[in-house]
């Protein structure tokens, strides 16, 4: 079964309301086992545009993937987020060729 993948890029305006939203986000996350392959760190914009943050988030699969987007626990965490950052999100099935 493939994974699931979010993934994120983000304008944030506020680090420290953000760090509020990164709290609120770890129960859902370890819930539905969602495991950090990026989150922040250096990036080199190389083609198109994007924003200043990029996170990927990887989740055991798809179904987990929207699962953890939909439960009612992440749309609180993200509630904290809209206001203080601007955010462009996917949610992907992984390729398991």
């Amino acid at each position: 079964m493939p994974k699931g993948y979010w993934i994120a890029h983000g304008d944030v305006s506020d680090p420290k309301g953000y760090e509020a939203y990164k709290a609120a986000n770890a129960a859902p996350f370890a819930e539905f086992g969602a495991r950090f392959v990026v989150r922040g760190g250096e990036q080199t914009l190389e083609e198109g545009t994007a924003r200043s943050r990029t996170v990927v988030i990887e989740f055991p699969s798809i179904e987990a993937a929207y699962a953890c987007y939909n439960s009612a626990e992440y749309q609180a965490a993200k509630a904290l987020r809209e206001p203080i950052a601007l955010t462009d999100l996917v949610i992907v099935e992984g390729y398991d060729g």
